[in-house]
């Protein structure tokens, strides 16, 4: 199936998300109550709700936030594959969601275009949709994956490829880098501190060039994963302002 898809028609995608707000108490009490009971079983015997919202919130669409969405695609030019990366970021979550939407309804509604992301499938993918129904942003027809059997779902996970059936593990985008000899993407920060730098730092561009960096590892990944024995070079990527 992988063999017949172009690699110039695969979306390369990942997403950073944070706490909707800063701290659990600018939540209102229903909020708070529904948090308490949403991060009971996920948080230590120790953590108070309170304790484990700047930790823990960021992960679950209804009380995180998606600050940032790096896509990129290969092209082919000079005999050398070149890789092109775009972000979508900033504080007005409805605006960046937006922006991407229409993106991909522009450029990405084709039958034959795959988007493609480590852990895509429980993670980045879902949390995109569930923030749109939030923000009341229409959801692409790429995205719209209700009702569709397995083989009509036009998305690539890198996990999946690596798992190989099995389901039992999960297996960092990092180690996946670090196996195939591939430059790690978390050389500045991680996805445990992406909360710090945004709420308390104020560094959203140093988000966006780690998030960035994790889309250019996803790709060289895919093309190991899959085979190819040509690879992304340095030289050979660049952002799309």
């Amino acid at each position: 199936m992988l063999d017949d898809i172009n690699l110039q028609d695969i979306l390369f995608l990942d997403i950073e998300t944070v706490p909707v707000v800063k701290d659990f108490n600018d939540l209102n009490s229903e909020m708070q109550w529904l948090w308490d009971k949403k991060s009971q079983y996920s948080r230590t015997e120790d953590q108070s709700a309170a304790d484990a919202w700047f930790e823990r919130a960021g992960i679950f669409a209804e009380y995180g936030k998606i600050i940032c969405i790096s896509v990129g695609f290969m092209h082919r030019s000079d005999g050398e594959w070149h890789f092109r990366v775009r972000s979508f970021a900033g504080d007005d979550e409805h605006a960046l969601l937006k922006d991407f939407g229409h993106m991909l309804t522009t450029h990405f509604s084709s039958q034959y275009k795959r988007l493609c992301g480590h852990n895509g499938k429980e993670f980045d993918f879902p949390y995109i949709c569930r923030r749109m129904l939030i923000n009341r942003v229409a959801i692409p027809p790429i995205l719209q994956i209700q009702g569709k059997k397995p083989w009509e779902i036009q998305h690539i996970d890198t996990l999946d490829l690596w798992k190989f059936g099995d389901y039992k593990n999960y297996t960092s985008l990092r180690l996946l880098a670090a196996l195939f000899e591939i430059p790690t993407p978390k050389d500045d920060i991680d996805g445990s501190e992406v909360a710090g730098v945004y709420w308390n730092d104020n560094d959203l561009q140093r988000i966006v060039t780690y998030c960035e960096k994790d889309v250019v590892t996803t790709a060289r990944i895919f093309l190991r994963m899959t085979g190819h024995n040509d690879e992304i070079k340095d030289e050979n990527v660049s952002r799309n302002e």
